[in-house]
């Protein structure tokens, strides 16, 4: 499949550190287009399954230690609009495969905000800022190891930041973050290299299950990424 990534990992360095499944664009763009706003939420279960696997042919699984997987969380009214939160549905796949500890609550979105795409880097910010908090399951009890951050798309990794830096003030560390695609937009860092891979593939691929849903409205395909 053309927009996997040969090598998940090669975003693996820096402050957060993350490793990203493929590239957002073309059937990757529609099947997490269709698992947003058509309400497939089993599409999730895929992505997650395709994450986990590349996760354990990296070298960022070899070296890690004790890990506990924390998806970025919703706010609660857009939750119940949206029904799912897609990162926890890939979380939880993702775990169901690496045998991971998966904390749900680890995280909670405490103010609902503003989509963050066409914002510059200092209005990202400005608009996360504040918006997350160390669920009360950490505050009571911190995880043993460290936290790897689970989303869906990769952007400027705005959120990530945030959402490391909280858990740092409450003495948890980040490993790093697995996401299913990164945009590679201008301003993201993140320079893509669209190259088919050579692991072996257990699951089926996301160009299958994407042609068993309908494609999206041609507005909510090109709809901005909402976090």
């Amino acid at each position: 499949m053309r927009c996997q990534f040969a090598r998940p990992e090669q975003f693996w360095s820096g402050k957060l550190p993350a490793l990203i499944w493929g590239k957002y664009g073309g059937v990757m763009k529609r099947a997490i287009a269709a698992m947003k706003y058509q309400n497939h939420p089993e599409l999730g279960q895929l992505f997650g399954l395709a994450l986990a696997e590349a996760w354990l042919n990296s070298s960022p699984y070899r070296r890690a230690g004790k890990l506990t997987v924390v998806p970025i969380p919703m706010h609660p009214k857009k939750l119940q609009e949206r029904g799912f939160n897609q990162a926890e549905l890939i979380a939880k796949s993702f775990c169901d495969l690496t045998g991971y500890p998966m904390e749900a609550g680890g995280l909670e979105r405490t103010r609902q905000t503003q989509a963050l795409f066409g914002l510059s880097a200092e209005e990202r910010s400005r608009e996360i800022s504040g918006a997350l908090s160390v669920g009360k399951v950490f505050r009571r009890r911190p995880p043993r190891g460290a936290v790897l951050l689970i989303d869906d798309v990769y952007t400027t990794g705005t959120t990530c930041r945030e959402a490391a830096e909280v858990l740092q003030g409450q003495g948890i560390s980040t490993y790093g973050i697995a996401a299913i695609a990164t945009t590679g937009d201008k301003g993201t860092g993140v320079k893509v290299k669209s190259q088919k891979s050579k692991v072996k593939k257990h699951t089926p691929s996301v160009r299958q299950f994407a042609g068993r849903v309908a494609c999206p409205p041609e507005g909510i395909a090109q709809s901005p990424i909402h976090y």
